[in-house]
């Protein structure tokens, strides 16, 4: 018969014990967050069962799988908190190639060696459109 391979979290202080059980064997590790343990969990399911080519592992948290599911959705979607970033997106810096010159600036004039750039211009008349293709029936 089949045995999935149980893999349980417990949250001790900032720290997150994991105990995963496969094939009648139990090892632990301890990881400074949910995401680290998840992970630590992975390295010890490939130590309990390496020649697995199928595995199926069911992760809980204190016995319940779907509490570690929304703690890990969490986890995985809390934006990060880094004191250094400031408050507010600033804008990226202009490329030397961008930036545009101050409006009391003379306007160049072509030079000889440089050819002008080329518009490109409006097409003089529409395109017939494609039809779109044929959607195959809904079933019902």
């Amino acid at each position: 018969m089949f045995e999935p391979i149980m893999a349980n979290y417990t949250p001790e202080g900032d720290d997150w014990n994991v105990e995963v059980t496969a094939a009648g064997e139990t090892r632990t590790a301890t990881a400074p967050g949910l995401i680290a343990a998840r992970d630590a969990a992975d390295q010890l399911v490939d130590e309990l069962v390496p020649d697995d080519d199928v595995r199926t592992v069911v992760h809980t948290l204190k016995g319940d799988a779907f509490e570690f599911t929304a703690a890990y959705l969490s986890a995985r979607l809390a934006k990060p908190e880094d004191p250094e970033d400031p408050a507010e997106p600033t804008a990226p810096e202009p490329r030397a190639g961008d930036a545009e010159p101050p409006a009391d600036a003379p306007a160049e004039e072509p030079s000889p060696d440089k050819p002008s750039p080329r518009r490109r211009r409006a097409a003089s008349g529409t395109t017939p459109a494609r039809p779109a293709a044929p959607r195959p029936p809904r079933p019902r």
